[in-house]
This record gives C-alpha cells, sequence and structure tokens, in this order.
C-alpha cells in the first residue's frame, strides 16, 4: 500500500473519530480484558483505550499503517507489542488471548472466514470477541447501492468491502453472539461474542 495512505485514513476518520465514533471504540475496547489480540491495529486508534488488559499483542499486515501507530505507543499505559502478520495465519499458539478486538477492519480481510476461525483458534474457551464494523444495509435501495459500489471502493481503499455482512460471516464461523447494536441506521455494527469451545 502507498505510504500516503495511512496519512489519509486518519484524516478521513478524524471528523468522525471526534464524535460518536470514538465513544463506540472506547465502550467496546474498554471490554477486553487480560490478555488482548488486536486485529488490524492500523494506526493505532484503539490503544488509548485499553484498561482492563494485561498487556496487547496487535497484528497488521500493512508496515505503512504500522509506522503511524509507534507515537500512540508511546502513551500508552498498556504494554503493546506489534507483529506483522495477516488475520487469516496469526503467529500465536493456540487458547492464548482473554479477548479479541477488531475495529473497522473485517471489511478489508481477503478471507474473513478464516480469519475467524484463526482468531477462535488462538482464544481461550469462553473468550470474548469485541468488534466495530461497517456492513451491509438491511435497506433494499442501500444494500444494492453498497453492492455496486463495491468494487470501486476495493481498489481505491485497501480492499474494503461495503457489502460485507460481517455478523453472518461470525455466525458462521462458530462464534456465540452475546450481543449486537446497531448504529447510523444499520450502517455500523459492534458485535459482541464469545468463544464457546
Amino acid at each position: 500500500m502507498a505510504g500516503w495512505l495511512p496519512h489519509v485514513y486518519d484524516a478521513a476518520m478524524k471528523p468522525l473519530e471526534k464524535t460518536r465514533f470514538e465513544k463506540i471504540r472506547a465502550g467496546l475496547v474498554h471490554k477486553a480484558q487480560g490478555r488482548a489480540l488486536e486485529i488490524g491495529f492500523g494506526t493505532g486508534a484503539n490503544f488509548r483505550y485499553y484498561r482492563n488488559v494485561e498487556q496487547v499483542d496487535a497484528i497488521e499486515p500493512n508496515p505503512a499503517m504500522a509506522k503511524q501507530a509507534v507515537k500512540r505507543i508511546r502513551k500508552s499505559r498498556i504494554p503493546i507489542r506489534l507483529y506483522q502478520a495477516k488475520a487469516e495465519q496469526l503467529p500465536f499458539a493456540d487458547n492464548s488471548f482473554d479477548s479479541v478486538v477488531a475495529t473497522l477492519v473485517f471489511c478489508t480481510i481477503p478471507e474473513p472466514i478464516r480469519a475467524l476461525q484463526e482468531i477462535q483458534r488462538v482464544s481461550k474457551p469462553g473468550a470474548k470477541l469485541l468488534l466495530f464494523e461497517h456492513v451491509k444495509m438491511d435497506q433494499k435501495i442501500m444494500g444494492k447501492t453498497q453492492k455496486a459500489l463495491t468494487p470501486i471502493w476495493k481498489k481505491l481503499c485497501d480492499g474494503c468491502h461495503l457489502d460485507r455482512d460481517t455478523l453472518e460471516l461470525v455466525k458462521a464461523s462458530g462464534w456465540e453472539v452475546q450481543k449486537v447494536t446497531s448504529y447510523y441506521g444499520g450502517l455500523f455494527l459492534t458485535i459482541e461474542c464469545r468463544n464457546p469451545q
């Protein structure tokens, strides 16, 4: 990915981060406990919200994004270790994590079911999976619009699928969905899950 993309991403997300997104992220990340794994940490926007964890192991496949996160790690109260890795192939042992956090990342993962299964592998029985994602909308016209725009959008935005039904993917992968909260007319969801294995 081009080196300019992390800067564009931060600039585009800044107005949203200052409003409700910031509260949604903070509320979700505060629920993480024990040893936490963050999937696709991007520029490190979530790092300041970790409170009740021992440490965070954070993965990101894009080295340009990771460079932007270093400043945020220095400000964190929690130990954070960064790994250049993909969600579909995690470099961790089975049953390692108490909590897993992923925010605005499942839209870009090439093989989301495989990633969810891999996350389940490295999660302890009963571990939490905490997601904040934009998803395919239920409204027919909006859903069709998302589908039509996705091919162009993927090229412009690092593989982002506007029409991905992340909630259904989570259910299909074997996670136990405990709570779903809808925002902005169903365009964004928080999904709280438990590893039943």
